[in-house]
Order: structure tokens, then C-alpha cells, then sequence
């Protein structure tokens, strides 16, 4: 796990290593172990390394590898890459290294863009082809790992980040109004490739795009995911589903043990997480580190979940962490919890990942998590009424969106206001093939769309802020796949999730199954009041906010009239939303 960055110009100028440098700074949370850049003709790379497999310098970045005239950053873990060194030897590859960086340079070598086929895991990669001056940039197919880019004037700037790009300088940050509007409606998801600045942008999930020495570029989708039981999978029972399942999360948990470090689990106390720590304890993984936050009530609001998580650590006997934060912690971390966000998060839940994954630190560097259950195996209470929907659209909409398009054009300044950006898109990703059933399809637009931008982006940013390796076995691809094949009466029986409920029961206690949905807590951020609120009202006082002119006055004197009333439909306030996007714009100085 790591930070990398770089630089290609397609012009006779030089790139600016000056530029390379300032981006590593920025990216040095991500990979505290080591740094590196390496610069050559019309292409320089930066790296931030996290040590976490082959600890030695022989795996330090940017990799070169003269032999084959190739050059690499990379950030995140192909979990096979053991396997495929052995396929790659067999092909008479020669290895320096015993990481899986060296494996990615080598695949490339022997099968080109299609070697991201062969991977497992979670990557965002750039690969420089000496001969040809190509630049390769891939991301993995659910976007676990992040990779943003900006346009030059002849050239192109790339990093795992976004505050890194705008380090580096020369970056347009007019506010893009469809990202706007996907913030403010589609519950702050901002799709690819939109960021919420105009000159900046993100390389979609599941895509290698190829530049040409020219600046001429071209994108392969490698993978789409395809809904609904087909052949044979029409036979399965709901028990052959449960016992299919089962099996594909414990390799998809086996998997992510791959590492040179120990492994904890961020346990929740909810089933995702609690499954997880089952599965690790039945391959007979003793001592875990686990770990779980809480926050104070407020409003008769409960901010913590520790009885569940208790049950499991008792269960299983783990070495168990509970993280009590108070509010005397969380105000002051607000501001550089926000200052470690790619893109504005809206979720309460990120400042209670960003302290988490603080003290996680302390112990371990790579923890197993819970992350992408809900969407793959349908465990939201949008997703029933979507089976009999006669109208998905609206129905999702109705549930999912934060506000419709008329309180956007009442909420910001009419410069800003066109089409209604997120119901279009809906309708189009809705309308695409591959998903028939109104359910199958609003499970692909959250499996591939909102998981993207929204969880995921959060775990990543949250645990990299501190050095932190997170690992998703729930979105391991294989697993995603079997889902999509599941039929949808069987994910969400029980309430949702109930083929995974029903297969989890041979492996966690069933007071955790059967508990009421929770979700992670943090009331303060939901019903503002007290220091909070004067920390979201000097927010919006702030003389940048007011030269900015994005938010109507009369639409913030409405909500600030009593912000504990503006809750939107997924329980969020609607006052800590705009808040929160203004003093993500302040703390990044754009």
C-alpha cells in the first residue's frame, strides 16, 4: 500500500521533478517506510511505500526493470501474486524482488493491458514503456484504490490523491456543476471521472488507459459485472447459494492474508465484520487484533455498538481494542480528518474511520474489513421496494437522493444550476444492459458507482491518512460476481443480506445475525448543536465561503433556523453536508 504520482509531458520540455516532490510530501501518510523519485526524458515517477510484503529494498519504488525496458509505481496488493511469479518463471521471467510490484512489471511484459485480468486484488498502477515513451495508468475493477490525473498545457499530471495534484500547482479549480450536483442530490457520490474541481479528474474502475508519447490516449474497460442466475445457476437452491457463498468469502478472506506483516479486522459488531473475524478464527488465526469505536449519545442517539462487537472478541477470543472517543477529541480532529478526504466525504462516520484507524496504527499495518457487504448483497432497506417497482428510477431516487433537482436549483446559486445531472445519469446506468430486474439494477449502480464513491474512498482515505493498509474481502471480484449471479429474492430475504445471514450462521454467534441493522455512529455530526454548530456556522461565515457564492442565503437561513430538522432520507444533516464541502474547499485552500 503506498502513494505514488508522476509526470508525463508530450512536448520537449522537461518534467518537473520540483512538482514530483511537492505530490510525494502530500502522499507521504500513505507510505511513511520509504521514498523515492526517478525521473527520465519526458516521464518522472514518485512513490510513498508502505512496507507490507517483501520488507527489503530490492521492492523499493519507482521499480525499473532495464532489462525489459519497463518502469512502475504502484499502489495496493495482488494477492496471487505468488501464483502468477510462478507462471512468469515458467515463461523464463528472472525476479530481484519478492513482492508483488515486480509481478505486475513482469505480467505486463508477457501479456500487456490484458495482464490485469489475471489479478486479484485491489491496484491503481502506472507503467512506463522505455522504447515507446507509453505511459499505462490501470485501476482495479471496484475501484478500491484511487488514482486521480490533471490535464497540462502539454501534459499530464497523475497521484493517489487529490490534495496531491493541487500541490503540485497549476490545477483549475473552478467547481465542476455536474460533481456539484451529484454532491449535493446523488448523497455526495460523485462518479467517475468528475471531481468537484473542474481540472481534475479520476480514471474510472476497471479501466487501463494507454498515452501515447503525443498526448493521444485510449481506455479498455476490462471488466463489467453481469446480473441475474443464468444456465445451471437457475437450479441452485437458496441452501446451494448459502453454501456457495460461504465458500467464496472464506477464499476471499484466505486470500487477504497475504502479507509480511500481522493482519487485524476493524470489527464493527456488525454481521460483515463479525463474519470476518469468524472465518479468520476457523483457518486458525489465533491472538487477532480487533478493534471497534464509539462515540458519546446525544439525543437519546446511541454512539457505539461495543455489546455486539464484544460478543465476537469474547467469542472468538480475540485481542480485542475498544476505542472510546468523547467530544473533547472529535472537534478538534474534524479539521485534519477533512484535510485527509481526496474529495468532501459526507458520511458521519469518516472522522470516527480517520480516529480509528489512528489508534489502529499503533498496533498493526494492515486490517481486514467489512466494506462493500451491504451493496453486494443487497443488506439496505432500498432495496425491497425496488422488486415489484414499476418506475426504479423514481423509487430510487425517492429513497437514495439527498434532495431532488428543485431544492438543488432553491439550495445554489443559479450559475451553477442546468440539467438535473444525477437523475440523468440514474436513468442511464439504469437503462444499461446487463442488469434486467429494477432490483439487479439498482445493485449494480451501488456495487460499481456509489460503493466506489462513497465506503470504499472513505476506508482508503481514512486508514492511508495513518499509514494503514485496508483490505475488502467482500469486494473481492470473485465474490462480487457470485453475487450478481445470486437471484434477488434470496439477498434480500430477512430484511437483506439473507443469504449471507443464513450462511454466516455456521460460523458467528446468532445474536450478532439477528440485532437490529445498525450502522457506524456519530450523533454529533447529525444533530448539530453546541460547539459543532458554531463550528458549521464560522464555517459558512468564512469570507472565502462568502466570495464563493455557491449556496443561496435564504436557502442556509432556512436550514440554519434549526438544523436538527434537515435530515435527509439515509439520515444524514443537511447542514453538516454543505458545511462539510465548504470546509473541505477552506482546509485545501482552493
Amino acid at each position: 500500500m503506498c502513494g505514488i504520482c508522476g509526470e508525463i509531458r508530450f512536448d520537449d520540455t522537461m518534467p518537473a521533478v520540483d512538482a514530483i516532490a511537492a505530490m510525494n510530501r502530500v502522499l507521504f501518510p500513505r507510505g511513511p517506510d520509504g521514498s523515492g523519485i526517478f525521473q527520465s526524458g519526458h516521464i518522472a515517477f514518485g512513490h510513498q511505500r508502505l512496507k507490507i510484503l517483501d520488507l527489503s529494498e530490492h521492492a523499493q519504488q519507482p521499480m525499473i526493470d532495464s532489462e525489459l525496458g519497463l518502469g512502475i509505481v504502484f499502489n495496493g496488493c495482488v494477492y496471487n501474486f505468488r501464483d502468477l511469479r510462478v507462471q512468469l518463471r515458467a515463461l523464463g521471467y528472472r525476479f530481484f524482488s519478492d513482492g508483488d510490484t515486480e509481478v505486475i512489471l513482469k505480467a505486463y511484459a508477457a501479456w500487456g493491458i490484458d495482464c490485469v485480468d489475471r489479478f486479484h486484488g485491489m491496484f491503481a498502477f502506472a507503467i512506463w514503456e522505455r522504447d515507446s515513451g507509453r505511459l499505462v495508468l490501470g485501476r482495479d475493477r471496484l475501484g478500491i484504490k484511487p488514482l486521480y490525473y490533471s490535464d497540462l498545457a502539454q501534459g499530464l499530471r497523475f497521484a493517489s490523491t487529490l490534495p496531491a495534484l493541487l500541490a503540485a500547482g497549476g490545477v483549475n479549480t473552478d467547481i465542476d456543476p455536474v460533481a456539484l450536483h451529484h454532491y449535493m442530490s446523488f448523497h455526495a457520490v460523485v462518479p467517475a471521472p468528475h471531481t468537484m474541481l473542474r481540472g481534475v479528474r479520476k480514471l474510472p474502475p476497471a479501466t487501463v488507459r494507454i498515452i501515447e508519447p503525443d498526448g493521444r490516449s485510449r481506455d479498455h474497460c476490462y471488466w463489467r459485472l453481469h446480473f441475474g442466475p443464468h444456465g445451471e445457476d437457475r437450479e441452485r437452491s437458496y441452501e446451494d447459494w448459502q453454501e456457495i457463498t460461504l465458500n467464496a468469502l472464506r477464499k476471499a478472506v484466505e486470500r487477504r492474508l497475504v502479507a509480511d506483516v500481522p493482519v487485524g479486522v476493524l470489527l464493527s459488531g456488525g454481521l460483515d465484520s463479525s463474519l470476518i473475524v469468524g472465518l479468520l478464527a476457523e483457518q486458525g488465526q489465533r491472538g487477532l487484533n480487533t478493534f471497534s469505536v464509539g462515540f458519546e449519545s446525544v439525543d437519546e442517539e446511541k454512539g457505539d455498538e461495543f455489546q455486539y462487537s464484544d460478543i465476537i472478541a469474547d467469542h472468538f477470543g480475540t485481542e480485542h481494542h475498544q476505542i472510546r472517543v468523547d467530544s473533547a477529541k472529535l472537534l478538534p480532529a474534524l479539521n485534519d480528518c477533512i484535510r485527509a478526504m481526496s474529495e468532501p466525504m459526507v458520511s458521519h462516520d469518516v472522522i470516527g474511520f480517520y480516529l480509528l484507524s489512528e489508534r489502529v496504527s499503533q498496533h498493526v499495518k494492515v486490517v481486514q474489513s467489512g466494506q462493500g457487504a451491504d451493496e453486494v448483497f443487497a443488506g439496505y432497506h432500498w432495496y425491497p421496494p425496488l422488486a415489484d417497482s414499476s418506475d426504479p428510477v423514481a423509487d430510487y431516487a425517492r429513497v437514495f437522493f439527498d434532495r431532488g433537482h428543485g431544492e438543488f436549483s432553491d439550495a445554489v446559486h443559479p450559475r451553477l444550476v442546468d440539467e438535473d445531472h444525477s437523475r440523468v445519469f440514474v436513468e442511464r446506468h439504469f437503462a444499461a444492459p446487463g442488469a434486467q430486474q429494477p432490483i439487479d439494477k439498482a445493485l449494480r449502480l451501488d456495487t460499481q458507482i456509489m460503493l466506489v464513491d462513497d465506503p470504499v474512498k472513505r476506508v482508503d482515505n481514512m486508514t492511508m491518512a495513518w499509514g494503514l493498509e485496508a483490505r475488502v474481502p467482500f469486494l473481492d471480484h470473485e465474490l462480487v460476481e457470485l453475487a450478481a449471479l445470486i437471484p434477488a429474492q434470496y439477498k434480500i430475504a430477512e430484511g437483506g443480506k439473507g443469504v449471507l445471514k443464513q450462511a454466516a450462521r455456521a460460523v458467528i454467534p446468532h445474536d450478532v445475525i439477528d440485532r437490529p441493522k445498525g450502522y457506524f455512529p456519530v450523533p454529533a455530526l447529525k444533530y448539530l448543536q453546541g460547539e459543532y454548530l458554531r463550528f458549521v456556522e464560522d464555517a459558512l461565515a468564512n469570507p472565502a465561503a462568502r466570495q464563493r457564492e455557491i449556496f443561496r442565503d435564504d436557502y442556509l437561513a432556512r436550514l440554519m433556523a434549526d438544523p436538527k430538522q434537515h435530515i435527509t432520507p439515509l439520515r444524514g444533516s443537511k447542514v453538516w453536508q454543505i458545511a462539510l464541502l465548504e470546509l473541505w474547499f477552506q482546509q485545501h485552500g482552493v
